[in-house]
């Protein structure tokens, strides 16, 4: 939903990179072209006339004039300006001191209210609490059953004496569900109520009656990141008429404008407090508005990648894994492990959606467009397909045994050899990752399109002969100064200003120091 946004932003720095000092017209350029980046992502005015006086404001003074690199000192202020717009800390929901926590959904038909009720339930269940989600939405035909296969999928219970489609009083329904929470000890109660239009003054009323029959810990505002301005307007007539403590944002796998989504905060002044992609009850998350600052900003997005890795690997076979890969250069790692890793990875999420949290992958979104899950089912049946003695050790595998897995797997004799050949680079290079470094050049991923390979670092000065010095034939050559070898920088951020620069890569020779997140984590696994 963000991409234009995001590559307008990173256009806009990419011409700040490699000036020493930034003059008054350098600034308002920059700040010219965030503004424009702003408003074509559907951001409201007022919102973007303050964010651009703040970075004004701030980059002319001494943090930036003093800085070492002006232009790094830039995107520290636009990042910390954008977590600002985005609510500032993130903040989940405040549990009731004696249970059942009351949640009420409210917003406009359409918005995804009812498939949002599932996704939180689930979240919630996932943290060890045990939900009731309530049909209070007796309006909407079959809003009741289709709440009813939602909670089904979430695997919580779903409380629904009324029918539905037109039949019933939400308001004695919520109440109800109070009473049934703790006869049968749920901590908390979610009640989906009916989509309504900012100007359904009766709607809006009814509402209102909700929340004053259950008293609701948290009122939540879900809006559809889809809607533009709209978004805003409505977000103000719902503060207005009924009130509400927390924005969850839906659809944000959209491909519209988002930016009068990420307004309300600031406009409205309440956080958003989670957001929503997808269909898949899992595809939901707490809003971390650090977190989506640097995705915006092409920072990635590590923490939340590592959050999702630990729920979803086994902490012993992952640290057997790391140990195998760190001895012996990673020769004990045999296909099992990394099919068995493989499927660990895939219960994250897409492989486009894993690689996006990596910083600089914006400027490869072709190539994650690209990816081809079913390709990762070929090489799960390729493997599948060997015997355990050649899983363990792939260098037995020769033409006969090839054509064998090829013939079983379905697949040609070139998957087989390709699959294998990569398989072996991927394990050099996860054995470099092992000690904290990585190769200059990365193989493909399974199932991804081809990356641009680093180049080689700069040629080395000529050797000096035996009883003599190299001395070149050519006038150029002979009087040039030898190329010395790029020394990697000390800190990545400097060589790679706010996001991955590919020429920045190759121009380093392809070394950088890990993240110090992915540092721990294979420190963790090893020990």
């Amino acid at each position: 939903m963000f991409d234009t946004l995001q590559d307008r932003l990173a256009a806009t720095f990419k011409n700040l990179r490699g000036k020493g000092k930034l003059s008054d017209a350098d600034i308002d350029a920059t700040a010219r072209e965030i503004r424009i980046a702003l408003l074509e992502a559907d951001v409201n005015l007022a919102v973007v006339k303050e964010f651009i006086a703040a970075i004004k404001e701030r980059a002319k003074s001494a943090e930036v004039s003093e800085a070492l690199n002006p232009a790094q000192q830039i995107i520290k202020i636009v990042n910390e300006e954008l977590v600002n717009i985005l609510g500032g800390e993130t903040r989940t929901i405040r549990f009731a001191k004696k249970p059942p926590t009351v949640i009420m959904l409210a917003g406009l038909q359409g918005a995804g209210k009812t498939t949002l009720a599932g996704k939180l339930a689930y979240w919630l269940k996932s943290e060890g609490h045990s939900p009731l989600l309530v049909a209070a939405d007796l309006q909407r035909p079959n809003a009741v059953d289709q709440l009813k296969i939602v909670a089904q999928r979430a695997g919580v219970h779903c409380f629904a004496p009324e029918p539905g489609n037109g039949v019933g009083d939400p308001i004695q329904v919520a109440k109800a569900s109070i009473a049934e929470a703790e006869r049968k000890l749920y901590d908390v109660v979610i009640i989906d109520t009916a989509g309504r239009l900012g100007v359904d003054q009766a709607l809006m009323q009814q509402a209102a009656d909700i929340k004053a029959a259950v008293d609701p810990d948290e009122v939540l505002f879900v809006v559809d990141a889809m809607i533009g301005q709209d978004a805003v307007n409505t977000a103000q007539a719902f503060a207005d008429g009924v009130g509400f403590d927390g924005v969850v944002l839906t659809k944000l796998d959209g491909d519209a404008r988002g930016g009068a989504a990420l307004s309300i905060a600031r406009v409205i002044g309440k956080p958003i407090m989670f957001a929503s992609s997808g269909e898949n009850v899992k595809d939901f998350d707490v809003f971390h508005p650090d977190r989506m600052a640097s995705r915006i900003l092409d920072m990635g997005d590590m923490l939340t990648l590592i959050e999702q890795a630990e729920k979803n690997f086994d902490e012993e076979k992952s640290r057997k894994a790391a140990a195998k890969i760190a001895s012996k250069g990673g020769s004990e790692f045999g296909l099992g492990d990394f099919l068995e890793q493989m499927k660990q990875v895939r219960r994250m999420g897409p492989l486009s959606k894993i690689f996006g949290m990596l910083p600089g992958m914006g400027e490869m979104k072709d190539q994650l467009s690209g990816i081809d899950e079913k390709e990762i089912d070929r090489i799960e049946a390729i493997i599948l397909s060997m015997t355990p003695a050649e899983r363990d050790n792939p260098k037995i595998l020769n033409g006969s045994r090839r054509a064998r897995i090829a013939k079983g797997s379905g697949t040609e004799v070139s998957q087989v050899n390709n699959l294998v050949d990569r398989f072996f680079d991927a394990r050099k290079m996860m054995s470099s990752l092992a000690n904290g470094k990585m190769p200059a050049g990365m193989p493909n991923m399974p199932g991804m399109p081809p990356m641009p390979a680093a180049k080689r670092p700069g040629r080395q000065a000529p050797k000096k002969k035996k009883g003599g010095k190299g001395v070149s034939g050519n006038p150029a050559k002979r009087n040039a100064a030898p190329i010395e070898p790029a020394a990697p920088a000390a800190n990545p951020l400097e060589a790679f200003g706010s996001g991955f620069d590919p020429k920045q890569f190759e121009k380093n020779g392809g070394d950088f120091e890990l993240p110090p997140e992915l540092q721990k984590m294979f420190k963790k696994n090893q020990g």
